[in-house]
């Protein structure tokens, strides 16, 4: 059993990884930031800290004294406006969780960074960890930037990168396509604006990335290396309606917002799991059908 200590547990992913790493038999810590308010799980203990303040965060780390460290905390919307706020969180966040790591003995057996399949931009087809990073948004540039000051200082701790294609489940903001027809469907609103339907991509279940991020911090093996968490597949958005559809007896009108269609669009990519697979063994995916009953039952 190791100690471990989880930035972002208050996002949508976090509570997922307390529950997958508790479920394993380690010792969970979460880090919250102040003002912000976690939800009580069974078996999991809290902390308050900043990681835009050095000393609030040196003084965090030397309390929750973790062996392992998995760094979810970011802003994740892609489409998020403020470009300094997203390389601040993203990058100079993990720069200062890094340096702190460094300085003493903590996070020694294993510190996994969530990095994102947005760094390999638009690029369309099958997407292995050896594709050419080609970021085309200020989210992805960020995500790059955190991965070459990981391979900075991964020369003192062992690090790995965890690259995740697009998930989804139950918590997930609305923001984000599938929780916006989930939400439409369980209120029977019919009436929805959309972009392209036809793009395809890879869409994965929150608990089996939560899984997979546990399964690798607990692989030394996987240390210094970048992996691809994804289900290996594409679904087209229409697809996806058509399903949620059958599952909830009803019929969407979809309206095409021009403001939501992109020039050059890549129609279908998806991600290789090859070296995924190889270090941690294969992993039990859902069938996307049973993400969406999930959501859509909840």
């Amino acid at each position: 059993m190791a100690r471990v200590l989880i930035t972002g547990i208050t996002g949508f992913t976090g509570h997922y990884v307390a529950q997958a790493l508790y479920a394993r038999g380690h010792d969970v810590i979460g880090m919250v930031r102040y003002g912000d308010q976690a939800a009580v799980t069974e078996g999991i203990s809290y902390i308050f800290g900043e990681l835009a303040d050095l000393s609030s965060l040196r003084k965090l780390i030397n309390e929750a004294r973790p062996d392992r460290v998995i760094h979810l905390a970011a802003i994740s919307f892609v489409a998020h406006g403020d470009a300094n706020a997203v390389y601040q969180a993203n990058l100079i966040g993990t720069l200062n969780l890094l340096q702190i790591l460094a300085e003493g003995p903590w996070g020694r057996e294993g510190v996994l960074l969530a990095s994102s399949a947005n760094v390999y931009g638009a690029q369309g087809g099958e997407l292995s960890e050896l594709s050419v990073p080609m970021p085309a948004n200020h989210y992805g540039v960020s995500k790059l930037a955190m991965e070459h000051v990981a391979r900075i200082m991964g020369n003192v701790l062992p690090i790995i990168v965890a690259r995740p294609f697009n998930y989804t489940g139950v918590g997930q903001s609305s923001k984000f396509i599938i929780p916006k027809l989930i939400d439409h469907a369980q209120r029977g609103a019919t009436e929805i604006e959309l972009g392209n339907i036809d793009v395809a991509r890879d869409f994965s279940d929150v608990r089996t990335v939560a899984e997979c991020y546990a399964r690798l911090l607990d692989c030394p093996a996987a240390v210094g290396h970048t992996f691809n968490i994804c289900s290996g597949d594409s679904l087209s958005l229409r697809e996806v309606i058509a399903l949620i559809e059958e599952q909830a007896g009803l019929r969407f009108n979809v309206c095409t917002n021009p403001a939501l269609l992109r020039d050059g669009e890549i129609m279908d990519l998806y991600g290789c799991r090859a070296r995924l697979d190889a270090a941690i063994g294969p992993i039990a995916m859902p069938d996307f059908r049973e993400t969406l009953r999930w959501m859509l039952e909840y």
